[in-house]
């Protein structure tokens, strides 16, 4: 295959979540010719499932013809909840967009590459106004448990509303663009449905194909849906100095057909799960001088994520926004309250209680003793009508680090742990937490069946795999994404996230992207 004299792409994306669409904006408006590659699905607001039980639509599974927008992925280490389609995780994410503590910037392998706090700042107000950050503007009663509980604790002002990427305009009203001076589409207010993340079906939610990739589409920014890259090369010189060749397959069909373009630079946005899959692959062979750190530095964000289910009627938990309230329990440990909407009962199916340590034999020997304890109370709340209504998901996030890393195996990714603790499921003073809040609305705490029996810790932010250094040696991008070892190759996505924020990173990971793509020349003046 020859190169043609001039590149089909000044730049091609790989991948449309925040990294993506943030990357595909502000090159088409430096003069860039850019084409966004997306394995997902394109989802208009009626697409989207009315419940979780909808899993051809809410599930991401090929294998078995399910093409919806939340990934479930287990490894020996970890269970990892991640998004795709047109807008990677912002279609499923809770739209909470915390900034970080002090901590966050000035730890990790990025800590002495600038003064973070001050650079990144003007980018954080950057991405918080183009993903219309908002206050929350209504608790829900999940939200008002919580907050009774920072107050029998003393630390009431510690409690908040989210600010939220959500449009919370007049009810029942469709109006025009009220974000970017009529050039974004026609909006509608929140409902409170609490079913943000099965895909908001009212138009409320700020998701990035209604601001970033919808504003890039209109600068001539093509989106390809369906389409899984599977091979990245070089042409002619092998350090990317010539552009590279860029392959992709069907991802929805058992058709495989393969589509080849050429481009002079590559981002690679198809977040830690993707980037990493994919770029390892290529490391044994395309890439082989990408940095040895490809694949460390993996971060939970020590994350627990325990269901409270109760049987009082009284309570309707579904009620508000995913994430409508936030709780600095201490200076290292955040908390929030996560709901889904009321017809949303798809967990309940796998949950179980909590137990703590132990072989797997001695676990099953706990969770039979807590049945046999209180028989009752988990036959009715594992039988509660209503389910999405009386659950409530508590999330326990830290900045203490513990560190995984990922490698190619024979058909998928491995997890090793290379540094701290291994990471666990039973955090005491999460599950202290989740105790005093299912005592509070008369219920029981319950946790994903991977939990219990093995102890395999969930997170819906996994972090890592590609991060910041000042040379090959100790990371694998500089401090403005750039790869290390090859030349007009970035990576953008949460993978380049170099330390352990602690609350949730969507809005951090926007920062990153602006402030790499701040660096970069229009393209007249190349």
């Amino acid at each position: 295959m020859t190169l043609n004299k001039i590149h089909q792409y000044d730049y091609i994306i790989i991948g449309s979540g925040f990294g993506g669409s943030i990357s595909a904006l502000r090159l088409a408006e430096k003069g860039y010719k850019v084409l966004v590659i997306e394995k997902g699905k394109k989802y208009e607001v009626d697409d989207f499932p009315k419940s979780n039980w909808n899993l051809k639509k809410w599930i991401w599974l090929p294998s078995v013809g399910f093409y919806g927008i939340m990934k479930m992925t287990f490894y020996k280490h970890i269970g990892i909840l991640s998004g795709t389609g047109v807008g990677g995780g912002s279609l499923v994410y809770a739209n909470t967009l915390p900034m970080p503590k002090d901590e966050f910037y000035n730890s990790g392998s990025w800590k002495d590459l600038c003064d973070w706090k001050t650079e990144l700042k003007p980018h954080y107000e950057i991405a918080k106004k183009m993903l219309g950050s908002a206050l929350n503007p209504k608790l829900g009663q999940g939200d008002l448990v919580m907050k009774d509980i920072a107050k029998k604790r003393g630390i009431e002002n510690h409690f908040a509303p989210t600010e939220v990427a959500i449009f919370f305009g007049e009810s029942d009203k469709e109006v025009d663009d009220p974000y970017f001076g009529g050039k974004g589409p026609r909006r509608s207010a929140c409902t409170f449905c609490g079913g943000c993340m099965t895909g908001c079906r009212f138009n409320a939610k700020n998701t990035l194909d209604k601001n970033y990739l919808y504003l890039a589409q209109k600068l001539g920014v093509e989106v390809i849906a369906e389409q899984e890259v599977y091979d990245v090369h070089p042409i002619n010189n092998a350090n990317g100095q010539d552009g590279y060749f860029v392959i992709s397959k069907k991802s929805t069909s058992l058709l495989k057909s393969k589509s080849t373009f050429s481009t002079k630079n590559v981002i690679f946005s198809g977040g830690v799960l993707g980037t990493m899959n994919l770029l390892l692959k290529l490391k044994k062979k395309k890439l082989p001088n990408l940095s040895n750190r490809l694949g460390m530095d993996i971060r939970t964000n020590n994350e627990a994520l325990i269901f409270n289910i109760t049987a009082d009627n009284s309570y309707n938990l579904s009620e508000g926004i995913a994430i409508g309230s936030i709780l600095d329990v201490d200076k290292s440990t955040h908390l929030e309250v996560v709901r889904y909407n009321k017809s949303s009962g798809f967990w309940r199916i796998g949950m179980l209680p909590n137990v703590e340590g132990g072989n797997l034999f001695h676990r099953i020997a706990q969770l039979i003793s807590k049945y046999l304890t209180n028989p009752l109370a988990y036959l009715k709340i594992t039988t509660v009508n209503n389910f999405g209504n009386k659950s409530a998901v508590l999330l326990f996030m830290q900045h203490i680090d513990t560190k995984l890393s990922f490698s190619k195996g024979l058909f998928r990714l491995k997890t090793s742990l290379t540094e701290g603790k291994k990471p666990v499921s039973q955090i005491p003073l999460a599950y202290d937490l989740a105790e005093e809040y299912s005592k509070k609305i008369g219920g029981k705490p319950m946790v994903f069946l991977s939990e219990t029996l093995f102890n395999i810790p969930s997170t819906a932010h996994i972090l890592g795999g590609a991060v910041m250094g000042d040379n090959i040696k100790n990371g694998v991008i500089d401090k403005y994404n750039k790869v290390f070892g090859y030349k007009n190759l970035m990576i953008c996505d949460g993978s380049t996230v170099s330390a352990n924020p602690g609350v949730n990173p969507s809005l951090t990971i926007s920062a990153i992207t602006e402030h790499a793509m701040n660096n970069i020349p229009y393209k007249r003046d190349i």
